[in-house]
């Protein structure tokens, strides 16, 4: 018995390393070359979005480092990746401007800290329940924002304070740019536009990292006179503490509110975004955003932008092969590995190469799809408006109006009924269409009944799940008046009675015939 027992504890053990051997050979073989992938595409990303921010260089590769390390260990999506994410580079760029850089760590360790909370009160799922015409039409709205800065960086020039003075600024710009960096600004732009037509088997090289290389190259080999990043040392001489601010804690309030808002909405709906495009395990949402909070509480800790998860990454991680969340840890181990010993590498990348990266990436966050969908659904106006007012106002703002048109929408909609009236050969057909009929419809209503002819047969056909009493009152007099001159009314559908909805076919209630109250 006993040596039954042992034989069983060996074929236990023995089990137990197979399944450790065929993890570590599934990371070796899909794993690790899928990190190094994104690890190329997430190195110039990190930089030209720290750029963007107007923040320190270095605090991009913080981010990207802590984004797949801590995000990978613990997050609750098995292929996104995560890290410095051009959504919140309008957001960050203000609040630098407002409170500085510390202060705006602080905010980001701070937002981070609310994620946790929110993940770990199971309120997760919640964040999905804001209307995704918003989300998309603020990313388009970020994306144009991104562009028109950086098109003043490409020719040369430096980035304005708004929106506004960036595109009035934008003619002068062009005409006094600085050619050789226009030059290579451009060239990035149309290796990354054309990348997607090259040979299939070349196409597994990320184009980021092509454009990159080859325009940095060419800088160096050629007498090209061009502003260059700056790193001031590795990520690790970047590493600070948070500063705490001097009052305004009002606002110090908001800016964390606002980081951890859009970071949780943006990372949950990427999430769900990336589940669709694998058929392994789903993503646990509450998790996963407290692998977000802890990433962007970290990240604040010592010095990084705030980190989200990432779709350009996270959808070249899927489409590289990665099985399980090893290739996003291991993208961030290897981007650690990369700048410390070669930063000076990085030193010759030109900016305005850097900026041809991001009005790319801009761009590429104005999807026609997402326009076409909200076209489709008729909230093409929530779509416009959102994005109109996160470029000329404020990406709170944009969002706080869209969502508020967004609901005024809804709201007309389920409230607006449709009301028309045709003739049918044997009479007329009336139909009253919608989520509800209320007093809100009433002149359409009355307009409607009214124009029908005297004396005719006439069906009513009730299409709504509600009908309130004005509504009913309004077609109930209609019909006393209308049989009075000899016509005939039958109401197919709901119609209220008293507080209930019933259905049912009938003629009016004998009870509510003129006849029978006489």
């Amino acid at each position: 018995m006993q040596d039954i027992d042992q034989l069983d504890e060996q074929a236990i053990d023995q089990g137990h390393k197979e399944t450790r051997m065929d993890r570590i050979r599934s990371i070796a073989r899909h794993d690790l070359p899928a990190s190094l992938v994104v690890f190329l595409v997430a190195l110039p990303l990190s930089l030209g979005i720290a750029i963007a921010s107007n923040a320190p260089v270095l605090a991009g590769l913080i981010a990207a480092v802590v984004g797949g390390i801590v995000v990978g260990a613990i997050g609750g999506s098995p292929l996104q990746v995560s890290g410095p994410a051009a959504g919140l580079t309008v957001v960050v760029a203000d609040l630098i401007s407002q409170f500085g850089w510390g202060v705006t760590c602080l905010i980001t360790m701070a937002a981070g800290v609310l994620q946790v909370l929110l993940g770990l009160s199971r309120v997760a799922r919640a964040a999905l329940a804001i209307s995704p015409v918003v989300v998309h039409a603020m990313l388009a709205g970020i994306g144009i924002t991104i562009a028109l800065q950086q098109a003043h960086v490409l020719l040369g020039g430096q980035s304005k304070s708004t929106a506004w003075h960036n595109l009035v600024g934008l003619p002068g710009q062009i005409i006094g740019a600085h050619r050789p960096g226009a030059l290579l600004g451009v060239a990035v732009i149309v290796i990354m536009v054309g990348w997607r037509w090259v040979p299939a088997r070349l196409r597994f090289i990320p184009g980021p990292l092509v454009a990159i290389v080859g325009v940095t190259i060419i800088s160096v080999v050629f007498p090209f006179d061009v502003r260059r990043i700056q790193l001031n040392g590795s990520p690790l001489d970047a590493l600070q503490l948070p500063d705490i601010p001097h009052g305004n804690w009002g606002a110090f309030a908001i800016g964390v509110i606002t980081v951890a808002l859009i970071a949780s909405v943006e990372s949950l709906l990427s999430a769900v975004s990336v589940d669709r495009m694998h058929h392994g395990p789903r993503t646990d949402f509450d998790r996963e955003l407290i692998g977000q909070g802890t990433a962007n509480a970290v990240s604040g800790a010592i010095g990084g932008l705030p980190i989200t998860g990432v779709i350009v990454r996270s959808s070249t991680n899927v489409n590289a092969g990665a099985k399980t969340r090893a290739s996003a840890l291991l993208h961030g181990v290897w981007i650690l590995l990369f700048t410390v010993p070669f930063a000076g590498l990085v030193e010759e990348i030109p900016t305005a190469a850097l900026a041809g990266l991001l009005i790319v990436i801009g761009i590429q966050l104005l999807k026609p799809a997402h326009i076409e969908t909200a076209m489709r659904h008729g909230d093409l106006a929530v779509y416009v408006v959102t994005a109109v007012s996160v470029i000329f106002l404020n990406l709170l703002h944009g969002v706080l109006i869209g969502l508020a048109l967004a609901i005024a929408l809804t709201g007309w909609r389920v409230i607006r009924a449709r009301v028309e009236a045709t003739p049918d050969g044997q009479g007329w057909h009336v139909l009253i269409e919608g989520p509800a009929c209320t007093f809100l419809a009433l002149p359409r209503l009355t307009r409607v009944l009214a124009s029908v002819p005297a004396g005719s047969s006439v069906t009513v056909e009730l299409s709504v799940n509600y009908l309130d009493h004005a509504a009913h009152q309004a077609i109930s007099d209609w019909r006393r008046q209308f049989e009075a001159t000899r016509g005939t009314v039958r109401i197919h559908g709901l119609f209220e009675t008293g507080h209930l909805i019933r259905r049912h076919t009938t003629r009016l209630v004998e009870a509510e015939r003129p006849e029978a109250a006489a």
